[in-house]
């Protein structure tokens, strides 16, 4: 991004039907890649591919996938299938993100306010969608640990898959995660949005997307609503401008507890 954000790169953009035969060349030159509509919601038509399994392509599940299937799964991205209101739309290929180890076994002129992570599930097919299965949980903007947990409308301390805890993990990066999110905040100007960010272990912190509408489970994940902490930056005489004394501000006032 231009203003010097982190994000996955973009390998390639499908808008029409006769390119999609380019994608078997793409699969080759690229180990791992992410398809997803350009205008997509709630984490639907996103198809992440690993490695080959000879003829085949293994998908963030576990699943094979062939060749002829991905290139009619980006066809129906290309109909509309899974954009808001159905209109045509473009595949993008991007970089797949490989994931910091400190996930391995549980697999925000802004000031933050919340923030959280999201673990897939093997119910979630191995995407970090809420609304298809993942986890959500709270994470301390004061020191990066994660807090409470939920999967669905319940609490849970531990991965449905694996049995591990899933708090008071320290999430690695904090203070660079937080960052971007100031960053990305000011880019855009909005009262209010969420960014959505991935930790690669290669090349740490990337945003992924920002959104003027983001979901408000992440009340539910730090076990507290939002009015609390937008009430306390409200209140406020003087909002520093700088990144850094923002963060600051944001970890002082303990919002996310």
């Amino acid at each position: 991004m231009d203003n010097g954000v982190a994000v996955p790169k973009l390998y390639a953009t499908i808008e029409y039907n006769h390119e999609i035969n380019s994608i078997e060349s793409l699969l080759h030159e690229y180990n791992g890649v992410v398809i997803k509509p350009a205008h997509g919601s709630g984490g639907n038509g996103i198809l992440v591919l690993g490695g080959s399994v000879g003829k085949f392509y293994k998908t963030a599940s576990g699943d094979l996938i062939s060749l002829n299937s991905i290139k009619h799964y980006v066809s129906n991205i290309l109909s509309g299938m899974y954009s808001l209101g159905g209109l045509p739309d473009k595949a993008l290929l991007e970089y797949r993100v490989k994931f910091e180890p400190i996930f391995n076994n549980v697999s925000f002129k802004g000031v933050p306010i919340a923030a959280m992570i999201r673990l897939p599930t093997s119910k979630s097919g191995g995407k970090a969608n809420l609304h298809q299965g993942a986890i959500g949980v709270g994470i301390d903007l004061s020191n990066g640990k994660t807090t409470y947990a939920v999967n669905g409308n319940q609490q849970t301390t531990t991965h449905p898959d694996t049995g591990y805890s899933i708090c008071d993990l320290k999430i690695p990066q904090w203070e660079n995660i937080l960052k971007i999110a100031v960053k990305c905040a000011d880019t855009v100007g909005l009262g209010y949005l969420g960014v959505d960010m991935v930790l690669d272990s290669e090349l740490g912190p990337l945003m992924l997307e920002l959104n003027a509408r983001p979901g408000l489970n992440v009340q539910l994940a730090n076990q507290q609503g939002l009015q609390v902490n937008l009430n306390k930056i409200e209140q406020l005489k003087n909002i520093p401008t700088g990144v850094d004394e923002r963060i600051a501000l944001a970890q002082s006032l303990q919002l996310a507890t």
